[in-house]
């Protein structure tokens, strides 16, 4: 009987029995485990949520389409404080529209991706339709009428 290592196997490399996942920081077989873990150590980049320009390009520049989003809902919140409310908050909500657009049309488009692309543009969508809607439904002098309001609001209170 020999007291050295089988041939083909070497005496540091430990092994592991059972289902493992990927090595543990110190190289060594991990065993998995079907609960998952208290806390995440990793998370996945949302699709799309990829650099909008190369990695070379400054900071700006690579999160283009967020800066204009968050720009020209900057630029209607202004127009909104200084008493431009009807197209200030028609801005607000042209900005998440396009934001919608943005994250349908680009493949990448930095932090403007926060969910899933479907789920980005529904709801920078919807969000922004409210908002442009009610900002026409506004009084005084409303640029929209919708007739059964009136009646649905008379008869509720």
């Amino acid at each position: 009987m020999s007291a050295g290592p089988e041939p083909g196997r070497t005496p540091d490399v430990p092994e592991a029995k059972g289902a493992v996942s990927a090595p543990s920081p110190d190289g060594r077989p991990r065993k998995v485990s079907r609960r998952f873990p208290l806390f995440t150590r990793d998370t996945a980049r949302p699709e799309g949520g990829g650099r909008a320009a190369p990695g070379d390009a400054p900071a700006p520049a690579r999160q283009w389409p967020l800066l204009t989003v968050v720009s020209t809902v900057g630029l209607g919140l202004l127009l909104t404080a200084l008493d431009v409310f009807r197209f200030g908050t028609i801005l607000i909500g042209l900005a998440l529209i396009g934001g919608a657009v943005l994250r349908w049309m680009l493949p990448d488009v930095g932090m403007l991706a926060v969910r899933s692309r479907f789920t980005d543009m529904v709801t920078y969508g919807v969000l922004g339709g409210a908002i442009v809607l009610l900002a026409l439904m506004a009084q005084p002098e409303p640029v929209l009428e919708i007739p059964f309001l009136d009646d649905t609001l008379h008869y509720t209170i």
